[in-house]
């Protein structure tokens, strides 16, 4: 007898119940501290209520398509499916905040989104939360940071898998079977963790900070158990430590792979990594310079600050060692908003338009006046060094590249003009939204408890584009809006 066949939004709900299963999983992961910290058992009602409904309400949701044949997903279904992923995963996992009677759901939502953004900006006071909080913060930098559709391809087998690990904005699939990439990236992640983790022990930090500091730096995320970041510690070392790590998760995995297997030379001419290296160049000197005559006269401690920012925003981890950016110059302040504009590399944890895109629009706009200034008849085509090889850039490429630019500054504009409208300076709204939209987690004070709900929502759809990098976002509400028309949800 033939199996039953489940297509259409009977097929997506199926598959959205199975990532509710391990949504209440993620959930309740906090709870493992709790052995650690007796005194907090009286949290655990926060995480286990949600975490067993979400498991309870997936496993009924995905035993109608159990076992009966799967059609093809439609066309769009995959960037929809992403989407209905990523705010079902939001909306569930930000009640163990609310249901502290702590947080408006408006505060929930929001600092569960920047953490699965790996953002960073948060309404939460560290100091005064539970250690199963911040822990759970870090968590959701971790799962979010590596790809929610990455954890599920790397627990089952699915045909579609491909498809979805594509459209959450992932280039990395290092080995032919996806599933044993996934396991690779995961792996290679959690090294880095423990690595870090260990790192930060040796070098004076309590083992709940370093691992939770060793998530958020790998992650690009920037959730810290201090409020004054890493700057509490007032550690060279430990700095040196993070910077090291936010360059690690602002990598390309597959650069890593590279690396890994000893071709050092392949990763070094990548494009974006010699592109980090320009901006190292022509930022870096003008970051601590302006420190040096502005802030503080001792050119080492000028130095030192100089670097950890721009690290910190480059691969918008948003980690912080200065008490406030208000008090840095202004010039210092530009350079930062830049930074975390451009943002990370592509397929890594970082966010920002990305360096991959920013250097193939100015390689593009030197091929251009090159065109401009050559003989008429000369036809030439346009490469770039890419994972170790020389390969042609296509015209659709550079559409794309220049479309992205374009709706990312767009949408920076129109977030920043909600936050002045508020009364904020034009500078630090600038500073604020392109912090959130870059998912970088560095602050001028805006963002808090206090920040009014229609700020926090607006800074919430920033990190979310900024996270989904707005295609899939665009394509989901597309098409929903021609299923509606043509009555294709039942």
């Amino acid at each position: 007898m033939s199996k039953k066949v489940v297509s259409g939004y009977k097929l997506l709900f199926g598959y959205l119940g199975l990532f509710m299963i391990m949504i209440g999983v993620i959930i309740m992961v906090p709870l493992v501290v709790l052995p650690f910290y007796p005194e907090e058992v009286s949290n655990a009602k926060f995480f286990i209520i949600p975490g067993v409904l979400s498991i309870v309400l997936g496993y009924f949701i995905h035993t109608y398509i159990f076992g009966k044949r799967k059609d093809k997903l439609e066309k769009y279904q995959d960037a929809l499916l992403i989407f209905m992923i990523w705010v079902i995963t939001i909306f569930i996992s930000s009640f163990p905040f609310f249901l502290t009677g702590n947080y408006t759901f408006t505060q929930s939502v929001f600092e569960t989104t920047s953490g699965y953004s790996t953002t960073g900006l948060s309404v939460v006071d560290v100091e005064n939360t539970p250690n199963i909080f911040l822990l759970y913060r870090s968590l959701l930098q971790f799962f979010g940071g590596v790809g929610l559709v990455l954890v599920l391809t790397s627990a089952i087998s699915d045909r579609y898998g491909m498809k979805l690990y594509s459209a959450e904005g992932h280039n990395d699939k290092l080995l032919p079977n996806l599933v044993r990439s996934a396991r690779l990236i995961l792996t290679i992640y959690s090294i880095y963790i423990v690595i870090g983790t260990v790192l930060y022990v040796a070098f004076g930090m309590s083992f709940f900070d370093a691992i939770n500091h060793a998530i958020a730096a790998v992650s690009t995320g920037g959730f810290s158990t201090r409020a004054e970041s890493i700057g509490f510690f007032n550690s060279l070392s430990i700095e040196i430590v993070t910077i090291g790590l936010m360059l690690l998760g602002n990598t390309n995995f597959v650069i890593h792979m590279i690396i890994i297997k000893g071709k050092l030379s392949h990763a070094i001419n990548h494009i974006e990594l010699k592109f980090l290296g320009i901006l190292t160049i022509i930022f870096l000197p003008i970051i601590f310079l302006s420190v040096y005559f502005n802030y503080t006269d001792n050119l080492g401690m000028a130095i030192r600050i100089g670097i950890f920012q721009f690290f910190t925003a480059i691969t918008t981890t948003g980690f912080a060692t200065v008490s406030s950016f208000i008090i840095l110059p202004n010039i210092m302040v530009f350079c930062v908003i830049i930074l975390m504009i451009i943002g990370g590399g592509v397929g890594s944890t970082a966010g920002g338009i990305k360096q991959y895109r920013v250097s193939l629009a100015l390689k593009n706009l030197y091929w251009n006046f090159k065109d401009r200034i050559a003989h008429r008849n000369l036809i030439r085509g346009n490469f770039i060094h890419k994972f170790g090889r020389k390969v042609k850039v296509t015209e659709k490429e550079i559409a794309n590249t220049n479309s992205h630019i374009f709706v990312y500054l767009t949408a920076l504009v129109i977030g920043t003009l909600i936050i002045s409208s508020y009364g904020y300076s034009l500078q630090d709204s600038l500073f604020e939204f392109a912090s959130a939209l870059g998912t970088v987690g560095l602050s001028v004070g805006i963002i808090s408890p206090t920040s009014p709900a229609l700020m926090l929502w607006a800074t919430n759809v920033g990190m979310f584009l900024g996270r989904l990098e707005f295609y899939v976002v665009f394509v989901a509400i597309a098409k929903i809006v021609m299923d509606v028309k043509q009555r294709k949800i039942i």
